[in-house]
């Protein structure tokens, strides 16, 4: 007799375009359906990602709360606990800090078997109150997902969470959907050195711009494509840096890959980063990425393999590495084509929720 599949419930603040939406999005997709039934609630159900859901069955509960400070969030916890008891559900997933502080007391209140928070950044960005308050939520849960290994030391040396509650699982990405394009470039006879994401304070993009000024090369453009709080001091670097025509400014697009496929050398400067998903979105689309040291950027760039890393900040460093790319064309698309090979090979969303529905049953287990 075949065993009944276990509810499982995801929660998130909304269903937009960002990473840790989509993860949540794929998770609930490809959790193999003979061992769990997936369900997704979320503050705010109208999103991009709402009809991904649809698409593949999952139910969505809407959580009818816009903000901690009012009325509304204990009728909201009170639907939550509604469903929970309504449907059995026996496993709870927060994946985001708004659910994780709000969910985890809830679920345990209903007496949930299994209930998981995430952390899937630095909590330095998030301010000093949701610091705390996760700190809080770090406690009463039975198990903290982290995406990397970088963030389970960071969580263990900084935040004091035991070890033992930490669980990996690592980012995924639809390998299929980033492959690259075969197009016309818009900059014949270029190399093109680019990158892909928002533009806050956090992802140091001015590095990337003094780096590719001091190239001092004819034959390179620069792509930024991306919108945030720092888009006009960048555009205003990129004019006091002389760039001109060879710098290309691009605002944020759903449909990354046209734009993925024109960077021949993606450079991911962040001062911060957990497992960047648009790093291995770069990797997926064959870009040679090149990436600063820090957080799980080393778990996806393999250095002088599949891409470079180097120093937050230094200009340089980053210069020399680019100029090394520009002169030896061949090794840069090897380092391409073996990036793309290990998101094939160790990324996949199938993978994923293969690891997640492992980490839910253990959980449960124990």
């Amino acid at each position: 007799m075949n065993p009944i599949p276990i509810p499982v419930l995801l929660l998130i603040r909304e269903l937009g375009i960002g990473g840790t939406e989509r993860q949540l999005v794929e998770t609930a997709r490809y959790l193999p359906r003979d061992r769990f039934t997936p369900y997704v609630g979320c503050f705010r159900p109208e999103g991009a990602r709402r009809s991904d859901l649809e698409r593949a069955g999952v139910p969505i509960l809407h959580l009818r709360m816009h903000s901690f400070l009012s009325p509304a969030v204990f009728s909201a916890a009170s639907e939550l606990v509604r469903f929970i008891r309504e449907k059995n559900i026996r496993v709870v997933h927060s994946f985001d800090a708004p659910l994780n502080i709000f969910s985890v007391p809830v679920a345990k209140f209903a007496g949930v078997p299994a209930v998981l928070s995430s952390q899937r950044g630095d909590r330095e960005l998030t301010g000093q109150l949701t610091h705390k308050c996760l700190r809080v939520t770090d406690r009463l849960t039975d198990t903290v997902v982290v995406n990397c290994d970088a963030m389970r030391r960071y969580l263990t040396d900084c935040e004091g969470t035991a070890p033992g509650k930490i669980r990996v699982c690592h980012n995924a990405v639809d390998v299929q959907q980033y492959a690259r394009q075969s197009m016309e470039s818009r900059w014949p006879g270029k190399t093109v050195i680019g990158v892909v994401c928002a533009l806050r304070p956090e992802k140091q993009l001015d590095t990337l711009l003094r780096a590719f000024a001091r190239l001092g090369r004819n034959d390179t453009q620069v792509l930024v494509v991306g919108g945030g709080p720092e888009e006009s001091r960048l555009k205003a670097l990129a004019a006091d840096l002389q760039l001109g025509d060879a710098c290309h400014f691009e605002p944020a697009t759903g449909d990354v890959v046209p734009w993925l496929s024109m960077i021949d050398i993606f450079v991911l400067p962040s001062r911060t980063e957990a497992l960047s998903n648009s790093l291995m979105e770069a990797m997926a689309c064959t870009c040679c990425t090149v990436a600063t040291r820090v957080g799980g950027n080393p778990e996806l760039v393999d250095d002088g393999v599949n891409g470079l890393l180097f120093e937050v900040g230094e200009v340089d460093q980053l210069r020399a590495q680019l100029e090394m790319l520009l002169d030896n064309p061949d090794r840069r698309r090897a380092m391409a084509e073996q990036g793309a090979a290990k998101m094939k090979a160790c990324f996949t969303f199938s993978h994923a929720a293969q690891t997640m529905g492992e980490i839910y049953e253990s959980v449960l287990a124990r």
